[in-house]
């Protein structure tokens, strides 16, 4: 949620299959991960499970989930915590290789599991994967995200949605709804900005966000053609792609999106002082909003961004992070058993309340009630839930990707050299990585 999204959930930083794990040995593994991690050392301490991962703020839900976890396994969970997602990813992977890897860890999904899963160093779900499928516990479609060459190597730490929260005193104070199609999305930016307010944020800041609104446009012009993007099928300059960037370039040459270089971290703030109207985020973010003072369906709301042309089907991008177990855990049996009860739903009340965000479990509904209703909204709807970016292709072509789209919000690029540098690096990574697959 990429420590929460990329910069508080994240995903981890693209590194070159082979190219970090060969260059250290174990001992320098472990004294780097001694050095950096927060909380105690992977050493086995009885009736807990150690997990790793990259977000200290997160430390209380571990906790909280890990009680029930106890009352079911007979373990806790002990969060061991870095919040520099590169040394993170540099202590995870290295780690692996030794005698000494943590119980459980937090990796992003699809992708990044994926280029993970490569190395061989994590323990096979599979089996767990589909008693949890036997028992109704999760989303058979987030199975592939989980997967590697047809083996599931992660569970669903969570499931959000990419909504656009907005302050709901300032939408009445403007005679403004929660738009159901574009016109009406139009309208209330025109409003908002007549009255002095930034309509939308948005920002490169942190680097990963830049795609936030790439992943939203191209979906919302055509959610069939980011599928056939994201696997490699369609190109970056393509007509849907050029539409969606020019429609990104109209907001921002109207003034309707924060400076690129806005801090993500101010959102909040900014959505609660009224100075913007609307907050692209995963809904994770609810939990920072109601730590800024705004309470869910009162102080704050949110939507789904409508398709652009009507008769578009609705769509919304979804984001999961995944709990790997290493094979070389040093508690294994009961970092698995904890795993395989992770999804239980007395384990993911817990955990949710915590988030105030979605639970990847379709029994357990949200204590937050924005966050229900849109889940409840699209399951009832049958909207196309889509994979984030920033773990929909290999690493190396993401990473590279959300630096170009970087560079045109900074206004270096045109929407044209944007999508031909993209389509560029696509060619060359969707071919390094196959030629590895082979």
């Amino acid at each position: 949620m990429g420590s929460i999204g990329e910069s508080t959930k994240g995903s981890p930083q693209p590194i070159r299959r082979r190219s970090l794990l060969a260059g250290l040995g174990a001992g320098a593994a472990v004294a780097l991960a001694g050095g950096c991690a927060r909380g105690d050392s992977t050493v086995a301490l009885p009736g807990t499970t150690s997990l790793a991962n990259d977000n200290a703020t997160w430390d209380e839900g571990y906790t909280k989930a890990g009680r029930e976890l106890k009352k079911l396994t007979g373990s806790s969970l002990r969060p061991l915590s870095n919040p520099n997602p590169t040394a993170y990813t540099q202590v995870t992977q290295i780690s692996l290789q030794t005698t000494k890897a943590t119980d459980l860890i937090k990796w992003g999904s699809g992708y990044n599991l994926k280029q993970l899963a490569r190395t061989g160093q994590l323990s096979d779900l599979s089996a767990m994967w589909g008693a949890y499928e036997r028992a109704g516990w999760v989303n058979k479609s987030l199975r592939d995200a989980m997967s590697y060459r047809g083996r599931v190597y992660g569970i669903p730490l969570y499931q959000s949605y990419y909504v656009l929260f907005y302050n709901t005193e300032v939408f009445r104070t403007h005679r403004l709804r929660p738009p159901e199609t574009w016109e009406e999305l139009l309208h209330n930016a025109e409003v908002l900005k007549k009255a002095g307010v930034t309509p939308f944020v948005a920002t490169q800041s942190g680097n990963w966000p830049a795609y936030e609104w790439f992943q939203e446009l191209i979906s919302k012009v055509d959610p069939g053609f980011y599928t056939e993007l994201i696997a490699g099928r369609a190109k970056y300059t393509d007509p849907q792609a050029v539409k969606a960037m020019h429609i990104w370039a109209d907001f921002m040459r109207k003034g309707w999106m924060t400076a690129a270089d806005f801090d993500q971290n101010n959102g909040p703030a900014a959505l609660k002082t009224g100075k913007v109207g609307m907050f692209l985020h995963g809904s994770w973010q609810s939990q920072g909003l109601a730590a800024a003072g705004m309470k869910p369906g009162a102080g704050f709301d949110a939507f789904v961004l409508p398709p652009v042309d009507p008769g578009t089907p609705r769509s919304v991008i979804t984001e999961s992070g995944v709990l790997a177990v290493p094979k070389k855990a040093v508690s294994h049996k009961a970092a698995m058993d904890n795993a395989a009860n992770w999804l239980n739903p007395a384990v993911q009340r817990v955990w949710t309340d915590f988030l105030q965000d979605g639970s990847a479990n379709p029994t357990t509904r949200p204590g937050n009630p924005v966050v229900a209703h849109l889940q409840q909204r699209a399951r009832s709807e049958g909207w196309t839930q889509l994979p984030r970016y920033g773990e929909s292709g290999p690493p190396n072509l993401i990473q590279g990707n959300t630096n170009d789209l970087g560079a045109f919000m900074t206004q270096a690029m045109s929407p044209e050299a944007t999508l031909r540098s993209m389509a560029g690096r696509a060619a060359k990574e969707w071919a390094a990585w196959n030629k590895d697959e082979s």
